[in-house]
């Protein structure tokens, strides 16, 4: 076989990848490195067609009032053969003898610009670098998550109008966090898909800068990724890039897909990434039923939206799945089932191969091509300089509050998780501190992973030293390391404060792409430490920091251990936002997105066991809060406060509801019936304590309705509510919609039952309010059955 692309016509970077064999890099380069294989592929700058005069001039193209599927068609139309394969990867070359630039689709955008050409020094230098994700969604704030968006967008509009970025970007991560050892959990909203549903629909339309259903241009195209059932990176030599893992269709239905369900069908998200991993048999980017049956006909994915491959998914649909015959036959697969752009090289390589071989046709490539450009024309890339955002620029980035927003987040998602005899706030008599632990003096790491540099950094330790407190800094030790010589100097700083203040926990050289951990322990000497600092008997607080959890049930038990917070991956203000709690300039009020089990947990049962439900024969104590049968460390949705509050009902019983009653009202204002309110969840908050506060609620529901076994519980609904003071009260109303009551039976179907059903708040379900669903069952939205997939990929192996 021999690539359709010359080496001469492609940047200097694309001899690394024939160098190595065509493409055995990519396995060592995505897991060794993820961080690598970025530049491993050309990142070329942005610039726009030129519609005023030249080839493209008199194209349809160009003709802004006719629809973006025609313009995209018409393009497509012009060009060869070996000009449309070029087209056909993340790293696009575009068509010189039309003027046509190259595209480089591969943008990031998880908290903050990640993939932009950042400048040295002045203008794009820098990005805002907002907390994780895992951060931010524990702040419980829909309107902080679509700031962040908006913020985002603008600065990507910025680099792209600068010449510096695209216009589309892979994010957001809205896999759920099912099983703690995963790497890249810190990507993710939490292990709920409720959350991880609200989560995405409000980046992707804070991104994509218009209504779901508008025809208005886009500002950024979005890419809900990794779909589907992506939470495995390394686990025991498990490969992301080779896992086929088994998912029963209610699983998938209840449980993995919800979220790509809201991209799609309610963001209407532009772009869906299809991931690494098979799923029953059958790669994620060659599998029929995901794409098509799945995301286009059940989720109604926007006709001219896009999938990406994950970059090298393509790829590894022959090695290492070994699905297709060579990499021809994993290429042609794929545009098969439905992946329009491979990240990576193997459709410019080899859909030459795939074509001559009669594997599949021209019209079936451009496709997913005409997919790209009707979606970039979507976001104005042709339509010249008085486009909407074309004139978006380094001063309107300026002009954002960005920064203010990236210490509001850092302050919102922090969570008090213990505070033993009111030990935080610090007390006014604490003159001076020790600051100890590998998370003390840090910046970068600050930052998580996939981020751009930030305009500053500010550590733990520089926030306190700009404080009225005396500091006393000692490193201690490391995160991962066994030696103990950093201890003294860490005694003695802490004899010679009135407070020690910890921070440790993990990091990336723990969590990662491309590297889960092996447990959720405390990794190295760190608790030996912290259990040498509290035989000193002073007010010591421990700062966790990390994205995922780990056993901390020793700094829960021992009582001199006085509080312990959980502050993720908190961004550029991350040391200041700390401080600010700590010293009570702010007052805590964020809630756990994921579970903290007890480190055995991890030891029980495969995490390859993607099942949620308990099962005894193979050790599943069962998965995330709704069905884990032990007793958690902290459970999912705790979160103290600096305060007390009293939560009142509004109403204590919400009825008897008749189910087709329910299901035929007019439902204006919402695409489905199922979208509209069941019922108001309304509660008085009033602060009964001396601190003024945030508060911060999650709604559950439980039921007996329907087939066993049944989840103890699911969340329904969120809020948080800004800042009540003393004696103050406020309203907190969650709306609770039809859909969100339902259940999924085996087959994957939604389904409303009838029965008897709760809603309480929070864990400790402090105010309850019961209803009944009276009639007959209702299919909400019905699963269909995974049929053809299989002879697909069969047929393209014969």
């Amino acid at each position: 076989m021999r690539p359709l692309l010359s080496l001469a016509a492609l940047p200097a970077l694309f001899s690394t990848i024939t160098a190595q064999n065509n493409h055995s890099f990519v396995d060592y380069t995505v897991e060794a490195n993820p961080d690598l294989f970025p530049q491993c592929l050309a990142k070329l700058n942005m610039s726009f067609p030129d519609c005023t005069s030249g080839p493209l001039s008199q194209n349809l193209v160009c003709d802004r009032s006719a629809s973006p599927h025609a313009r995209a068609t018409a393009l497509v139309s012009l060009f060869t053969f070996e000009e449309l394969v070029n087209n056909t990867g993340n790293t696009g070359f575009g068509v010189p003898r039309l003027n046509l630039p190259n595209y480089q689709v591969w943008g990031e955008a998880l908290h903050g610009v990640g993939r932009a050409t950042f400048r040295d020094q002045g203008d794009f230098s820098w990005a805002t670098s907002f907390p994780m994700p895992i951060s931010t969604m524990a702040a419980l704030n829909k309107t902080l998550i679509k700031q962040i968006g908006e913020i985002v967008s603008t600065q990507l509009r910025a680099y792209s109008n600068a010449g510096l970025g695209g216009i589309d970007v892979y994010s957001p991560n809205i896999n759920t966090f099912r099983h703690p050892v995963w790497g890249r959990g810190q990507e993710t909203p939490g292990e709920d898909p409720f959350l991880a549903s609200v989560f995405g629909y409000e980046y992707i339309t804070a991104l994509q800068g218009s209504s779901p259903d508008s025809e208005e241009n886009l500002k950024i195209i979005a890419t809900a990724k990794h779909f589907a059932g992506y939470d495995i990176e390394s686990w025991r030599n498990h490969s992301r890039l080779g896992n086929d893992v088994q998912i029963t269709q209610q699983d998938l239905s209840e449980y993995y897909m919800p979220p790509f369900i809201t991209a799609a069908r309610d963001a209407r998200v532009r772009s869906v990434m299809c991931s690494y991993n098979a799923v029953n048999g059958l790669p994620s980017c060659a599998n029929k039923f995901f794409l098509q049956t799945l995301l286009r006909e059940t989720f109604a994915f926007v006709e001219d939206g896009y999938v990406s491959g994950d970059c090298g998914a393509v790829y590894n649909v022959w090695n290492p799945h070994g699905y297709a015959d060579d990499e021809a036959a994993a290429s042609a697969a794929s545009i098969r089932a439905g992946t329009d752009i491979d990240c990576g090289t193997s459709y410019q390589f080899y859909l030459e191969d795939s074509l001559s071989e009669e594997m599949l046709s021209r019209a079936e490539i451009e496709r997913g091509v005409v997919r790209l450009y009707a979606s970039l024309i979507r976001a104005g890339y042709f339509d010249g300089p008085d486009a909407p955002y074309r004139d978006i620029s380094w001063g309107d980035v300026l002009e954002t509050d960005g920064w203010d927003i990236a210490y509001e987040a850092a302050v919102e998602g922090i969570v008090l998780l213990k505070n033993a005899e009111g030990t935080l706030p610090l007390s006014p008599e604490i003159r001076s501190v020790a600051v100890i632990g590998p998370w003390a003096n840090v910046t970068t790491e600050l930052q998580g992973n996939y981020f751009g540099p930030a305009p500053y950094l500010i550590s733990p330790l520089a926030a306190f030293e700009s404080s009225d407190l005396q500091v006393h800094y000692a490193f201690g030790t490391n995160v991962s390391s066994s030696s103990d010589s950093g201890f003294d100097a860490a005694l003695t700083a802490a004899r010679d404060a009135d407070a020690i203040l910890f921070f440790g926990g993990i990091d990336n050289t723990i969590e990662a792409e491309a590297m889960d951990r092996d447990n959720i322990t405390w990794p190295g000497n760190q608790l030996d430490l912290i259990a040498q600092l509290s035989q000193l008997h002073k007010p010591l607080i421990v700062t966790t920091l990390g994205g995922g959890q780990i056993d901390s049930s020793t700094l829960k038990e021992n009582p001199n251990v006085h509080a312990l917070l959980w502050a993720g991956y908190p961004g550029q203000s991350g040391g200041h936002a700390i401080a600010d709690v700590i010293t009570g300039k702010r007052a805590p009020a964020g809630r756990l997105v994921t579970t903290q089990y007890p480190a055995n947990y991890a030891e029980t049962f495969s995490a390859l066991d993607m099942s949620l439900r308990p099962n005894e024969t193979s050790g599943n104590p069962g998965q995330t809060y709704m069905w884990y049968t032990g007793e958690a460390v902290y459970e999912f949705g705790h979160g103290l406060f600096y305060t007390t509050f009293a939560e009142s009902a509004n109403a204590t019983d919400g009825g008897v509801l008749d189910i087709q009653e329910l299901v035929t009202a007019s439902h204006d204002g919402y695409g489905r019936v199922e979208q509209a309110t069941l019922l108001n969840f309304t509660v008085t908050v009033r602060n009964t304590g001396k601190t003024t506060s945030d508060y911060t609620g999650l709604v559950f529901a439980n039921t007996t309705a329907g087939p066993e076994p049944r989840p103890k519980k699911w969340v329904v609904g969120f809020d948080r509510l800004g800042a009540i003071e003393a004696g103050e009260e406020k309203v907190f109303n969650v709306p609770v919609t039809i859909d969100s009551v339902a259940r999924t039976d085996e087959k994957g179907n939604r389904v409303l039952y009838p029965g008897k059903y709760e809603l309480a708040l929070n864990n400790e379900r402090s105010v309850v309010v019961g209803f009944e669903l009276k009639g007959d069952e209702v299919v909400l939205l019905a699963w269909p059955e995974e049929t053809e997939a299989k002879t697909e990929i069969l047929q393209v192996q014969g």
